[in-house]
């Protein structure tokens, strides 16, 4: 599978991505994630893509965010994936800093919808980001998710209770976006 944007393309991630995305992963403290990897070695990425392989296409679909030159930045999944009720969540990391806020990751993100919509059928995809990941909101946003709700004080990080914020799309509110490609 290969999907394409302006910028990058989305394709499956080789044993090799996914070591180069687990040991150029960078934390920024600024928009954090709830996760925090610690203890990052080839061993933990080698884990990371066999459970991608044993989840790919039936839970999950995980796919590499690469530039147009081949440079893979990041992962971009649909998760949780719920046929019988027709909704799953979407997730994005990029692995360093210097790749986001550049509209690398909301091209991934309309990618999946649109695959999620268009040909997986869904009819619901949710996202949930840290009330204090304000990138991650403001990516949300511009893809047409819309605020639902908030878990208040639900996510113990560093050192402080943090509300999870979650946001959902249907597939009516996405085709209305007006966006297909492929």
């Amino acid at each position: 599978m290969n999907l394409k944007e302006t910028d990058i393309y989305l394709a499956v991630l080789s044993r090799e991505d996914c070591k180069k995305l687990w040991n150029d992963f960078e934390y920024d403290f600024d928009n954090p994630t709830e996760e925090l990897n610690l203890g990052l070695s080839d061993e933990k990425a080698t884990g990371w893509f066999e459970e991608i392989q044993e989840l790919q296409g039936n839970r999950h679909i995980r796919l590499g965010v690469f530039k147009n030159d081949g440079t893979v930045m990041g992962d971009v999944a649909l998760q949780d994936i719920d046929r019988v009720n027709r909704k799953c969540s979407v997730g994005l990391g990029m692995s360093k800093i210097e790749y986001r806020g550049k509209g690398y990751g909301s091209q991934a993100v309309m990618l999946m919808l649109n695959y999620g919509f268009r040909y997986l059928g869904m009819e619901r995809i949710t996202a949930n980001t840290l009330d204090v990941n304000i990138k991650a909101q403001r990516l949300l946003d511009k893809c047409g998710f819309v605020l639902e709700g908030r878990e208040r004080k639900s996510v113990y990080f560093n050192s402080e209770m943090h509300d999870r914020v979650n946001y959902a799309i249907l597939k009516e509110e996405f085709l209305a976006l007006g966006y297909e490609k492929f």
